[in-house]
């Protein structure tokens, strides 16, 4: 039985009445569209591209593309063929990119042209890359656009629901990146559980998403959820800014929308400065990526009347396995296990643990990642059997619902107590003046650890008796909503945070 995914996603819907509705539509050039046929036609002949060009069954190959509309052609005719893509952020730096080219041996790269003065010299330089297919109007490597019309269509390969179908890189927030190799059944286990069962998601919804499509959760919003039931993704290949996405939103009428925490908090912002009234055609809307501080939740159901399911995933397990759902939430929690999902706590001795105690977060699904390739003491301490350690501590409270204290790597211990940095930041939050902050431990002239925290005020601040000010205030109020011995003994104004390129705070270089 041939279990390849893209059976499922692209052949599947040539065969009825999806065959000729929109797949997905390119924002800003709305002329660029694709429909569920036109996608499966396209990537079907990339079989006989990678023919001619030498590349072969389980070869690797990078796509370094913005969200446009060959960007799923591309990925699902690499699926089709056997060929594995290797998804990478193009935000990474050449120094990072160089490493991964080298580390997975690609021989090939995918780039839409616009990315080319930034990646030309380390991708001509690179010994790995054999060819370089171009994706715009005016290629100075090979046209894909033009290549792909004189290229035969051809059957999709057979292969087992276990045979790794992609690579995702993961953040490398604290290391170097890891190769997260992903295999074909994971893809509609993602559906299965999370886009059936909780997102909800049907063939008349419009989707869009802030997280790119080289990302595990964007990856899943924009193209495994939609194309799973025939609805249409809106792609956007610029970076989203609030004024963008508000436009975006209202323009295609979008039903279902994917954020992370951040991008929720600007279009509030932007909304509110230009009497912006809209949205009227949002149902749901989901955040991942980092935890939903409690007051966003609460203004955007204020400004649209639809609620945030706030969840968590990783690239290991590729998408949300942990979430609100939208007759069971509550905001301030990431709620309960997502059907076909398991989880538990472990104390620092691999006990575990009940309720109102603080634990690493371990999982178990059928989506779980097939190990990081050239790493095997790195995966033989994430995978451990049918276990995935998601490096994410949590509280489970006595409703049953899971409340996230932050990264294992991020949590301290002040007066011998549990602290979370994320607890200390969201109180810090509801101060009318502070933007966003990271709090991290710091050892005192004593030799005690305390938390210290670094600010971003909304409004730079250069007056020393007003940040003296603000200060006081910050630590009150800290103390008011989490308790006396939590909140920050220092505090740094800052003009911004270390961020990885998936915008996720690096609180180890702060620790420095």
């Amino acid at each position: 039985m041939n279990e390849n995914a893209a059976l499922f996603f692209v052949d599947r819907n040539v065969n009825g009445s999806l065959k000729d509705k929109t797949a997905f539509i390119e924002y800003g050039n709305s002329s660029n569209s694709i429909s569920y046929y036109d996608l499966y036609d396209q990537s079907s002949r990339l079989k006989n591209l990678f023919l001619k060009y030498n590349i072969s069954r389980e070869d690797r190959v990078i796509i370094l593309m913005n969200d446009v509309v060959q960007y799923p052609v591309i990925f699902w005719g690499c699926l089709k063929s056997g060929v594995i893509p290797v998804l990478l952020n193009t935000l990474l730096s050449n120094e990072i990119i160089n490493e991964i080219i080298n580390d997975s041996r690609a021989k090939a790269v995918f780039i839409t042209s616009n990315l080319l003065d930034s990646f030309n010299d380390l991708l001509t330089k690179n010994s790995n890359i054999q060819n370089i297919f171009e994706i715009g109007e005016n290629s100075n490597y090979i046209n894909f656009i033009d290549e792909i019309k004189k290229c035969q269509i051809e059957s999709t390969i057979d292969c087992s629901k276990d045979e790794v179908a992609f690579w995702l890189y993961s953040s490398g927030s604290t290391g170097q990146p890891k190769g997260v190799k992903h295999v074909h059944g994971s893809l509609q286990n993602t559906y299965d559980t999370y886009g059936k069962q909780v997102l909800k998601i049907n063939e008349n919804d419009i989707v869009f998403s802030v997280a790119k499509l080289f990302f595990a959760y964007g990856l899943g919003n924009s193209m495994t959820f939609p194309m799973s039931v025939g609805a249409t993704a809106i792609l956007l290949p610029e970076r989203p800014t609030p004024e963008v996405v508000s436009s975006l939103l209202n323009d295609f009428n979008v039903t279902t929308f994917f954020a992370v925490p951040t991008i929720f908090s600007a279009i509030l912002d932007f909304t509110t400065s230009n009497n912006f009234d809209g949205f009227k055609n949002l149902k749901i809307s989901v955040s991942a990526g980092e935890a939903l501080p409690e007051n966003i939740g609460k203004k955007w159901y204020e400004l649209t009347s639809t609620h945030i399911l706030d969840g968590i995933g990783s690239t290991e397990m590729l998408h949300i396995f942990l979430s609100n759902k939208i007759d069971d939430l509550e905001y301030g929690t990431t709620g309960i296990a997502v059907p076909g999902y398991e989880l538990k706590l472990l104390d620092e001795n691999n006990n575990i643990i009940e309720n109102d105690e603080i634990g690493e977060l371990l999982v178990k699904g059928e989506s779980s990642a097939d190990g990081y390739w050239n790493m095997r003491n790195k995966s033989r301490k994430t995978f451990e059997g049918e276990w995935t350690r998601t490096g994410d501590k949590y509280i489970r409270n006595k409703n049953g619902k899971y409340v996230y204290c932050g990264r294992t790597d991020d949590m301290f211990k002040v007066s011998g107590i549990w602290v979370s940095p994320f607890e200390v930041e969201q109180a810090i939050l509801n101060h009318d003046e502070v933007l966003e902050s990271a709090v991290v431990p710091e050892t005192d002239h004593e030799g005690l650890v305390k938390s210290k925290a670094f600010i971003i005020l909304k409004e730079e601040q250069n007056q020393k008796e007003k940040l003296k000010e603000i200060e006081k205030s910050i630590k009150e109020i800290v103390k008011e909503k989490i308790g006396l011995w939590k909140y920050p003994r220092s505090i740094e104004f800052v003009n911004n945070l270390p961020k990885t390129a998936t915008g996720k705070i690096q609180r180890f270089k702060l620790r420095k």
